[in-house]
């Protein structure tokens, strides 16, 4: 029998999953791994971390699948993107990586914004260029670590590093390349006038010669992967994606004009355009990112899931935490009891999300979370649900800017951890006011989109849409109630009209206390 793996490289942890040629889950092992956060803003990871996770995750899936390795017919990775990695001639690390959320290049964004109309490479992140993305990081790593910048010889993402350690070939993935680093096949590749105007023109002389798409084979497994991890030579190492993207594979968005929302610690939505198109408010769209012939478009929020852990680690009342106990509860499940009984609206309390700034629609990264309607008569209950209620209003401003953008969604389907919660599904859907969709293996989506990939390299399955079709399964339908969603209305007008409103205060306050 065959079976294909999937290598999911989140922010904290690697999730490696085996899958037969039916989409079942024949086992799954995790590893996690640190980030660090040396300054404000900062944000990195050390790549031996990784390594240590995937000799644990990579064997342990094996071992608990009862799978031979020989039948594993192919393996697929993703990762985190703008998690650059700097190596020197033995490949080798130069310094650790920065991770995706680290945004210590402001600075270096607002400048490429002061040039961004002469460069169309900039039309891919409007209104603003975002600094967690790779070029302002390279900028940054080569104005203050020069000696960084001098014996980096690669200079690469975090899927480039996993394919490496598996095959032992230094690649890039254009997916990658088109979704983080302005590369656009359709218009000379590299954005090669930026780059120098910037300043770091020499970057090309560091990145890896051969770049490929999403599914094409990168090579077998190399002999010393193999004894590391447990794999077969056998196995064929097929070009992945961004873990956000391969989620969007696994649960069955591989055709155009669909969307996928992705809710986790922060949440992702990913849609594709058969048309190009660049507004403001909408990140992309990215050319022939996940496929020839389409465009990815990106919204998202910076924050989602993380607001609700801040609420239960700050704000929950110690009786809600003794009733837990009591009644054998999960907290969350307790969260969501008591916001539950809070009319639509929360009686004028509304939450704005942008905790950890705003990746769409504005990509401001001085954003900050608000809450405002307090009263007197405002309990921890009304708190919890504008919290539910602001996290659903902040996925649905990405939507309302693609629907102006040109782009409408009429369905939706949804991975990581907001699945697990039917209130805050419901809430989503009826904001937003269209059907959404869970899969069964929606908390391992990334993994089951990395095997679609793999299971397309390997002539499995004459593309993503036929592999899709017989690998994702539909769990459970949310079907919007319109009631609800016309109450819903008035406040999220008034959610969209909180930013604009208060930016330069709360921007002044962000400047004051950097």
């Amino acid at each position: 029998m065959k079976y294909l793996m999937g290598i999911d490289c989140g922010t904290g942890s690697v999730r490696v999953a085996i899958f037969d040629l039916r989409g079942q889950n024949r086992a799954y092992d995790i590893a996690e791994y640190p980030t660090t956060y040396p300054q404000n803003g900062w944000a990195e990871q050390d790549d031996k971390d990784w390594y240590e996770a995937l000799k644990k995750a990579i064997p342990g899936a094996i071992k608990k699948s009862g799978v031979n390795p020989d039948d594993i017919v192919a393996v697929t990775c993703d990762a985190t993107t703008s998690t650059i990695v700097f190596l020197d001639e033995n490949n080798q690390s130069v310094r650790k990586p920065m991770l995706w959320p680290d945004v210590r290049a402001a600075a270096e964004a607002a400048e490429i914004d002061k040039i961004r109309d002469a460069y169309p490479a900039t039309r891919f992140y409007k209104p603003s260029f975002r600094a967690d993305t790779m070029i302002p990081k390279l900028m940054w790593t080569k104005k203050n670590q020069p000696e960084v910048w001098a014996k980096a010889k690669t200079i690469f993402d975090f899927e480039d590093w996993l394919n490496l350690q598996l095959t032992g070939k230094l690649t890039v993935c254009k997916s990658i390349a088109a979704f983080r680093w302005n590369y656009d096949d359709r218009n000379g590749g590299y954005p090669k006038d930026l780059l120098e105007a910037v300043g770091i023109g020499d970057f090309l002389d560091k990145v890896p010669a051969e770049i490929l798409p999403v599914g094409a084979v990168i090579g077998p497994v190399s002999p010393e992967a193999a004894k590391v991890f447990g794999l077969s030579e056998k196995t064929i190492v097929v070009e992945g994606t961004a873990d956000c993207n391969a989620c969007m594979f696994g649960v069955g968005g591989v055709k155009p004009n669909g969307m996928t929302l992705i809710g986790g610690t922060s949440s992702c939505l990913l849609g594709l355009s058969e048309t190009d198109f660049h507004e403001d408010g909408v990140n992309g769209t990215y050319p022939n990112c996940m496929y020839e012939g389409t465009s990815l478009l990106e919204g998202g929020q910076t924050s989602s899931g993380a607001i609700l852990t801040w609420f239960r680690n700050n704000l929950l009342p110690g009786s809600w935490l003794q009733e837990a106990t009591e009644r054998e509860m999960n907290i969350y499940d307790l969260i969501t009891e008591k916001a539950s009984q809070i009319p639509i609206g929360c009686e004028g309390v509304v939450m704005n999300s942008d905790f950890q700034g705003n990746r769409a629609p504005y990509a401001d990264s001085k954003a900050r979370g608000i809450f405002w309607g307090l009263s007197i008569g405002t309990t921890t209950a009304h708190i919890a649900r504008a919290v539910y209620e602001g996290v659903a209003y902040g996925a649905n401003h990405c939507i309302v800017s693609m629907k102006e953008a040109g782009y409408d969604v009429k369905e939706i389907y949804a991975a990581g951890g907001i699945c697990t919660s039917d209130f805050w599904m419901q809430m989503h859907c009826d904001i937003i006011g269209v059907p959404m969709y869970t899969t069964v293996e929606n908390q391992s989506a990334g993994c089951l989109g990395d095997a679609i990939i793999a299971s397309v390299g390997a002539g499995l399955f004459k593309d993503f849409e036929e592999a899709a079709e017989t690998l994702v399964r539909v769990d459970k339908t949310f079907t919007p109630n319109m009631e609800n969603h016309e109450k819903y209305k008035f406040y999220m007008d008034l959610y969209m009209k909180t930013w604009p409103q208060m930016r330069e205060i709360v921007h002044s306050a962000v400047e004051h206390n950097s």
